[in-house]
């Protein structure tokens, strides 16, 4: 009953916890059913222009007036995913006010048992404090290598007393970790491990996970954030040929993903099939597998570029901000006979590069072939222009050309 003080029951708990003895379940799922009765058959407008529609004091119940349901409503919408329609939002929050941990980690759960720590986080615990005061300047970690080496070294009949205190939490923890699937079993069965394939690997995760166990071998007080920034270090500095061979199994799996994905939507037919699977290489990895398989470099757009591109090899050591302004002056001295011969090389390097270009895609698989296709269309081909395309007199750069398609 509203206004009881007494603790409610698991299947009357309720779902708002700042206010734990005015609104139940019954009461939340009444509210949404009186909102939702207010509907209209064709709703298409946005929920919030709907909301803005209300006349609260018609949604108002019982004991709730119109303002007290229309801050419940608040709190209630704050916990599902913002739909196009007001519809479409009371079918989500009425399952949420019905399942209020699905889909959530238990641990958030109200009764959810906790873990009983460690022996060895009991010791650290007891410890921690004291050795903080003892050596002030010690850092987190220092302190934890510290306390973790005094642990292994405590005696077998000391290391006793934090082992007992361990089995009897866990034997507790165990009785109520038992009580708890007998009592939300659907909350247990929805924790189960999917049997939805694992998403693919990065070339650089894959790297991670074979050199990690070599490293913490040569290396075995290694924290984990010490062990991700050196192999971090070591990826970046990795060589082309070595990152190759990465990219090439990245590249493997991702597709024996893809195969594996539609098996599983033929065997549940109910999933969202039309998911974009996201590439596993970065833009840079995509860049060099396809210099490696051979795709062309893109040519400048025009002679002042060309010439820009030739002259900034030998400005390395000249700030970037100034380069491209030496460049223009020295494009505009030029006589326009010499400016029409590096117009003429350019149009020549881009016929090559279309000729090229052809043969490469020639040797591609129709979905490769269809990706480099519309990079091409995008303006996103491998790279080779310079850093700009526009003659500094107002000359505007001739076009690449159109690809048609094998």
């Amino acid at each position: 009953m509203n206004g009881n003080s007494s603790v409610p029951s698991v299947s009357q708990a309720p779902c708002i916890k700042t206010e734990p003895d005015a609104w139940s379940k019954e009461d939340c799922l009444m509210l949404l059913e009186r909102i939702r009765s207010l509907l209209p058959d064709a709703d298409g407008m946005k929920y919030k222009t709907t909301e803005s529609h209300f006349d609260w004091d018609k949604i108002g119940f019982g004991e709730f007036t119109g303002d007290m349901c229309k801050q419940k409503w608040h709190k209630v919408s704050t916990e599902v995913r913002k739909y196009r329609t007001m519809t479409e939002l009371i079918i989500d929050a009425i399952e949420f006010v019905k399942n209020p941990y699905k889909g959530k980690k238990l641990k958030t759960h109200p009764e959810f048992p906790k873990k009983p720590l460690t022996p060895y986080f009991r010791f650290f615990m007891e410890k921690r404090a004291k050795y903080a005061k003892i050596h002030p300047e010690m850092s987190n970690l220092d302190l934890t290598k510290i306390l973790s080496k005094k642990y292994k070294e405590l005696p077998e009949k000391k290391k006793l007393k934090y082992i007992q205190e361990f089995q009897r939490e866990k034997e507790s923890f165990e009785k109520n970790m038992a009580r708890f699937k007998e009592n939300y079993p659907e909350l247990i069965e929805e924790r189960k491990k999917s049997d939805l394939p694992e998403k693919p690997k990065t070339p650089q995760q894959l790297w991670y996970n074979h050199e990690k166990k070599t490293y913490m071998k040569l290396h075995p007080d290694v924290s984990q954030k010490e062990l991700k920034e050196a192999l971090r270090r070591q990826w970046s500095q990795l060589s082309d040929k070595k990152r190759l061979k990465w990219i090439s199994k990245a590249l493997e799996l991702q597709k024996d993903y893809e195969g594996s994905m539609r098996v599983y939507h033929e065997a549940h037919p109910d999933t969202n099939s039309d998911e974009h699977v996201k590439s596993v290489l970065t833009k840079a990895e995509r860049q060099l597998k396809d210099k490696f398989d051979g795709r062309p470099t893109k040519p400048p757009p025009n002679g002042y570029s060309l010439y820009c591109a030739e002259l900034m090899v030998n400005m390395k050591d000249v700030p970037s901000t100034e380069r491209m302004v030496l460049c223009s002056k020295q494009w505009k001295l030029m006589t326009q006979k010499e400016k029409d011969m590096f117009q003429k090389r350019c149009e020549q390097k881009k016929k090559q590069y279309e000729i090229d270009l052809q043969r490469f895609l020639e040797s591609l698989p129709v979905e490769e072939r269809d990706r480099v296709l519309t990079e091409e269309k995008l303006g996103g081909g491998a790279a080779g222009h310079g850093e700009h395309g526009r003659d500094p007199q107002g000359q505007v750069p001739l076009g690449q050309g159109t690809l048609s398609q094998p």
